[in-house]
């Protein structure tokens, strides 16, 4: 499975891959800058602790920690900015996959652009490869990965930045195996680190990038691989799930790539609250807005898919981090607030009593007809009952951000420019950084320079 794998990722002929999916790479990209420099800012302190603590530091390394002002060593440079791209819950993902996607696999990519000199068309290349690798191992693993309480950006994402280094270095297959192989091992990432008021579920992401560069610089320096990491009999696929869904691994017909399939969030919660969080928007401005928001709600119920239950029903809000996993207080928050976005989840507001005692009042529930449809359509129903018996309904199936409802332009624009801001970037140099995207005159040198 290794083998067959490998060989039809490198099917994928560089100059047959149309020039629309190359610009989707590059807005990935973007989107993984934004939420990276934006995010730095959360741990800004306890990262700088690290990095001098550690010895980590120095301007005679190769590689930008992102909105720190700071060089590290690539592996620690990995290490941190792919942590900084989760941190707000605003990073792309893939939901069949449930995997989030961008965060390892441009932190680890850019670590080693900088350092070995990647050029444009190779790094994002490599990228859209990385996508590839990620989402279908992902795709094959779901949801027995997630039901053995893995973290698919951890598991499957260390894969993925691995394979997309190796496609910018150059790697022969034997590299290429020898460095699969090397991540297979090392692939890791449980979803408990996103319980109680924990900061380490981001750190899936950035020890994904972290391990893929240093299996890859294995894969280099040619250590023998075992015969079938992936498929073996304690392999990859045998380990990490039930029953992986080989499918995904082999059959490369269905005319699109992986990195089309993504979504881009506008909401600053885990994805799996999105479907409700927009429910309760369309409710507050089409329906509930109009009545005074202040109308008693006697309680809301949330129907939804069993997946996003589990993990994501909890009423206690002890941070901000725990706020953002939580369907009820995110729902509460987008009905009390009118917003869910990234300036919404804020300490403020996590002690706020009205938004805790209307979250109080949610319930969720599964719907066996959308667990269903899941994963190729994960949906909810939020249901609002007043005091007065009145009863209001509102079914999400797409929320904003999926293929199905993407961000325009202009919304991707604003998302971009919001993040960036907070990081102390000028929306001028936004503009430039956007117009070089747009235009295909892409330099990470120079999109590193304007971000410095």
């Amino acid at each position: 499975m290794t083998d067959l794998f490998l060989k039809n990722i490198l099917s994928i002929n560089p100059s047959k891959i149309p020039s629309g999916v190359y610009l989707e790479a590059r807005i990935c990209f973007l989107d993984y800058l934004a939420c990276s420099c934006a995010g730095a800012f959360y741990f800004a302190a306890k990262e700088r602790d690290f990095i001098k603590s550690s010895g980590s530091g120095g301007n005679d390394h190769f590689s930008t920690l992102l909105s720190l002002n700071c060089r590290s060593n690539p592996q620690i440079a990995a290490l941190i900015n792919g942590l900084n791209s989760h941190v707000l819950e605003l990073d792309d993902g893939h939901r069949q996959g449930a995997i989030h996607v961008g965060g390892a696999i441009f932190s680890a990519l850019l670590a080693i652009a900088e350092k070995e000199k990647i050029n444009e068309r190779d790094f994002l290349y490599a990228a859209i490869i990385g996508y590839e690798v990620s989402i279908r191992l992902a795709c094959a693993m779901q949801p027995g990965n997630k039901l053995r309480g893995y973290h698919a950006t951890g598991t499957c994402g260390t894969l993925g930045a691995t394979v997309a280094i190796a496609i910018a270095m150059h790697f022969d297959f034997d590299q290429m195996k020898s460095a699969l192989s090397a991540a297979v091992t090392s692939a890791a990432g449980i979803l408990e680190m996103q319980e109680d008021d924990s900061d380490m579920k981001p750190l899936n992401v950035g020890r994904a990038a972290m391990d893929a560069i240093a299996a890859a610089y294995l894969g280099k320096a040619r250590f023998k691989a075992p015969k079938d990491a992936l498929g073996g009999k304690r392999g990859f696929l045998k380990v990490m799930t039930d029953e992986a869904k080989t499918s995904f691994l082999t059959d490369f017909s269905s005319g699109t790539f992986a990195i089309q399939q993504i979504y881009r969030k506008t909401y600053a919660a885990c994805r799996h609250a999105h479907p409700a969080i927009e429910a309760a928007l369309t409710l507050r401005n089409n329906v509930i807005d109009s009545l005074g928001l202040l109308k008693p709600i006697k309680s809301i119920e949330v129907e939804t898919y069993k997946l996003a239950i589990g993990g994501h029903d909890h009423k206690d809000i002890s941070s901000v981090s725990s706020a953002k996993m939580s369907i009820p207080f995110s729902v509460a928050l987008a009905l009390y607030k009118g917003n869910a976005g990234m300036g919404a989840f804020t300490e403020e507001n996590i002690n706020t009593p009205q938004i805790l005692k209307l979250t109080q009042k949610i319930f969720i529930s599964e719907n066996k007809k959308l667990s269903d449809l899941s994963p190729q359509k994960r949906a909810a129903i939020l249901h609002i009952t007043l005091e007065d018996g009145t009863v209001f309904s509102q079914q999400v199936d797409y929320p904003k951000g999926e293929p199905e409802n993407p961000l325009s332009k202009e919304e991707f624009k604003q998302k971009f420019i919001e993040l960036m801001r907070i990081s102390g970037i000028s929306k001028e140099k936004c503009e430039k950084i956007l117009l070089s995207a747009y235009n295909n005159n892409f330099s990470i040198s120079e999109i590193l320079s304007l971000l410095s």
